[in-house]
């Protein structure tokens, strides 16, 4: 799994148009946008607002993750080593 992060401005047509690195190999893929408008950007979330959120139980239907908890924390240690490179 990987993630590619960027920040975009939505046009008024609404339209995006993604374009990835080379070194993306083509074929399937998922993608997830978040949107984050810019008066809640920054703001903490209580957890009856992160309950609601669409990104509550996005792994719960994947097989390549098994425990979500050690799996988030992996993820969570390979960014912050990036981070820190």
């Amino acid at each position: 799994m990987r993630t590619i992060t960027s920040k975009i401005v939505i046009p008024a047509d609404r339209q995006l148009h993604i374009s990835v690195p080379e070194d993306v190999p083509p074929g399937p893929a998922e993608i997830v946008l978040v949107i984050v408008s810019e008066a809640t950007a920054g703001k903490g979330r209580t957890a009856g607002e992160l309950l609601q959120s669409p990104l509550f139980g996005i792994w719960k239907d994947r097989t390549d993750v098994g425990d979500s908890v050690e799996y988030a924390r992996a993820l969570r240690a390979r960014a912050e080593q990036r981070a820190h490179e």
